[in-house]
């Protein structure tokens, strides 16, 4: 769709933004749709105060209306449409009012989808799926592939790249399970899917349990045809084969880590990064890109902030910030690749919030790899700070990070990999992040 038809499509259209938030996505896409003669109200249950940064950065717009600290289902009538955030509740009496309505009840990722009509690499998976999208664009890139990211990216709205369509151009998006509950709401799937792995998460929010989440993610396959390709990894093949069987119908590829091309150099640790490498190598193959520009890319490639990255050392101890390991997969895989001979030298910092996940592999792995705990306070800690042994609870993560640093000597490594969620202590995983980088810079 060209600049003129998009401004035709939303002009003068009433639409409802149900949650605006501060990672920029939702300020992407109010400013997109205000910018194209949308007349809209943005609403959310975070105050004006709580929002302040978002709000700053959408003033002058005449044709914004917000409603803060709470929603009205008066705002879910008589709208064209209703622009849902990710992790809007599965029983939302304000999207089931809309729907009464017969208001067509949108998503970033999926609108894109339906207004762009171009070919879709959609990656999702409880781990991993971040390392894949970027190892892939990467690659894409290099082999001169005008790749427009989006998805779960941080600060990117997936719904104003319609204005950077261009006719060669190939969408690249990191899906989590929310935002392919829009793709699944119209009934399509990316052309080229990826699905990473498959392990127990947001059980808080999923309270039906793991077939609810499970049956989200396969949103990314099941509305694909015959002509088209799912890549899946060793780890969740048989998991969808049992539960999905005929239902896949578009050809599939699998991503065996065992099968990391022989003599290529790949620098990011542990068994899970080859497995994202050749969820990228396979899914690089599907697009016919020649094997010479994949090794390349997949050799330059260093990682994706906050995810096991080597941040610096200090005193000859390492320092790795993996604020994205909200669960106990992510903080066993961390622990693994850093220590993989049990040489027991990782101060490991963890702990939040509690999303209703079993963290009993997680406390038998610990003592395995690590000389010492340090866990932030939260929910989720306080389910299991009395199983761990030697452990001191922080209500700040400045001072764990001094103690931490306190009890290292040469050849130790520091090691943040929560587990658990980030609510409570901090605004989200990133500022979680990003607190901890500030930190560890000033040592």
């Amino acid at each position: 769709m060209d600049t003129q038809s998009l401004k035709s499509y939303f002009a003068g259209k009433k639409i409802t933004v149900l949650g605006l938030g501060l990672l920029g996505r939702g300020r992407g896409d109010v400013r997109f749709l205000a910018e194209h003669g949308a007349e809209l109200i943005v609403t959310d249950l975070k105050n004006e105060t709580e929002l302040e940064p978002s709000l700053r950065e959408l003033k002058g717009f005449s044709n914004i209306t917000y409603r803060l600290g709470g929603h009205d289902l008066a705002d879910f009538k008589d709208r064209d449409f209703v622009l849902r955030a990710a992790g809007v509740p599965l029983d939302s009496v304000f999207i089931a009012e809309a729907r009464k309505n017969d208001i067509p009840v949108k998503m970033s990722a999926s609108w894109f989808a339906e207004l762009s009509q171009i070919p879709i690499v959609g990656v999702t998976g409880t781990r991993g799926k971040t390392t894949v999208v970027y190892l892939l664009e990467t690659i894409m890139k290099a082999a001169g592939m005008d790749v427009l990211l989006g998805g779960n990216v941080r600060g990117v709205s997936t719904l104003a790249l319609v204005d950077s369509v261009r006719p060669n151009s190939i969408a690249l998006m990191e899906l989590d399970s929310w935002q392919l509950q829009g793709f699944g709401d119209v009934k399509i799937s990316p052309s080229l899917a990826v699905f990473t792995t498959f392990f127990p998460d947001h059980l808080n929010y999923y309270k039906g349990g793991m077939d609810n989440y499970l049956d989200d993610k396969a949103q990314i396959f099941l509305n694909q045809g015959a002509e088209d390709t799912l890549v899946v990894s060793t780890q969740v093949a048989p998991i969808l084969k049992e539960k999905y069987g005929r239902k896949i119908v578009s050809r599939v590829s699998v991503a065996d880590p065992a099968k990391f091309p022989k003599g290529w150099t790949f620098s990011l640790p542990g068994e899970h990064n080859k497995l994202n490498a050749m969820c990228a190598i396979e899914a690089a193959r599907v697009l016919g890109i020649d094997e010479s520009v994949i090794r390349e890319a997949i050799a330059r490639f260093n990682g994706v902030p906050g995810r096991l990255e080597f941040l610096r050392e200090v005193g000859g101890v390492k320092i790795y910030n993996d604020t994205t390991a909200t669960t106990p997969e992510a903080t066993i895989a961390a622990l693994k690749a850093l220590d993989p001979e049990g040489k027991k030298n990782i101060l490991l910092i963890m702990g939040g919030a509690d999303k209703g996940l079993d963290m009993s592999e997680l406390v038998a792995e610990i003592p395995r790899h690590s000389k010492g705990v340090l866990l932030l306070a939260g929910t989720g800690t306080d389910k299991i700070k009395d199983v761990l042994r030697n452990i001191t609870i922080y209500r700040n993560i400045a001072d764990a990070v001094t103690s931490a640093f306190s009890m290292t000597k040469e050849g130790d490594i520091i090691l943040f990999s929560p587990a658990f969620a980030s609510f409570g202590m901090f605004k989200n995983e990133y500022d979680r992040g990003d607190q901890f980088v500030a930190l560890v810079k000033n040592l």
